[in-house]
């Protein structure tokens, strides 16, 4: 848009007397509150899974983590709540959650009729087949009549039925609640193979007593964009989700890291890590956040890449390699609208 039209509509905005948000709504709660209630995975070692001192550690954990720095200025202040593939929707149409950041797809019908807000795509996904080397297969096209792990309430329950029936294979599917349930009925030898997204797969994968003994088959058989959701009606919220996340994909692509970026506050000339980090502009009022919303945010999470790497990359036991979420720089998908 040209300068001149910009100031032609804001011109227009100040005449007809449109109301500049009042910062009311689930921000003032979770502020009152002191702390975020994130709704996550029970148990997904490398996404969201509590340690052996009880303190969650992953991927979606962190971005519960980043939410809460940006709003509570603590990564501590977040109350992670377990939710199954059945209770996460309602959790947080209850209000019971505030955000949802676990493995969730961004559909059609989950943003129309559910009424959620996705605040992006923080992890391109597709569903696979984790399967036992014994098995003896090599693709998903030779296991026709296998019994299969599914969990209900999931696109990957519609994306198996689709895939079989797309292909002229029948299968039986063994219908779970858990992912757990599912690698134990696999370990067992009760089902054939467990189908979910390929990340959940590899995490699973990894976590096992003899890893090697189990493959992932190569066929992705759906998208499965996952990212954080809130529920629809409340914009300022979803712009803060959503704009936390793309903080952090920004700071990856302009080489801010939770090491340098107070460093970078002060000394960086670079216009667009300046209004990022807070050090010009009031891009953060705009929001109802401080200026530094984004620089604490990075220092205590990272950028996208150290929070990709530490938790189911290349630092982590998973090593899952970036792919589709590599940044647009790189040959992938992750790209973020401009801190302007």
């Amino acid at each position: 848009m040209e300068i001149n039209k910009i100031k032609l509509f804001a011109a227009v905005i100040l005449a007809v007397g449109i109301a500049q948000p009042s910062f009311a709504g689930k921000l003032e709660e979770v502020q009152k509150r002191g702390s975020l209630k994130c709704g996550v995975s029970p148990g997904v070692v490398g996404f969201s899974a509590p340690d052996a001192k009880g303190v969650w550690k992953g991927f979606d954990v962190g971005m519960c983590r980043a939410v809460a720095t940006a709003v509570l200025g603590n990564p501590k202040a977040v109350e992670f709540i377990p939710t199954t593939s059945k209770t996460r929707f309602s959790a947080l149409a209850s209000g019971e959650i505030d955000m949802i950041s676990r493995t969730t797809t961004w559909t059609f019908s989950r943003d129309v009729d559910l009424k959620l807000e996705f605040a992006g795509i923080n992890y391109y996904d597709g569903q696979g087949f984790l399967v036992s080397k014994k098995l003896g297969v090599n693709s998903a096209l030779e296991m026709s009549g296998a019994t299969i792990c599914v969990k209900t309430g999931t696109t990957s329950e519609l994306n198996l039925a689709d895939y079989f029936r797309t292909n002229g294979m029948k299968f039986d599917p063994v219908p779970v609640e858990q992912d757990s349930e599912a690698v134990q009925q696999l370990l067992a030898g009760s089902c054939d193979a467990f189908s979910t997204d390929s990340s959940k797969l590899n995490a699973h994968r990894a976590s096992l007593a003899k890893p090697d003994d189990y493959k992932v088959l190569p066929e992705i058989i759906s998208k499965e964009p996952l990212g954080p959701a809130v529920l629809h009606g409340d914009q300022q919220w979803g712009d803060i989700v959503r704009w936390t996340l793309n903080a952090l994909i920004t700071a990856e692509e302009l080489g801010l890291t939770s090491a340098n970026v107070e460093e970078m506050a002060t000394k960086s000339t670079n216009p667009e890590v300046r209004r990022l980090l807070g050090s010009e502009g009031n891009l953060g009022a705009m929001a109802g956040l401080k200026s530094d919303w984004a620089l604490n945010t990075i220092r205590e999470v990272g950028n996208y890449g150290e929070l990709f790497d530490n938790t189911i990359g290349s630092n982590s036991p998973i090593g899952i390699k970036r792919g589709l979420n590599a940044l647009w720089t790189k040959g992938g998908l992750q790209y973020s609208p401009p801190f302007r």
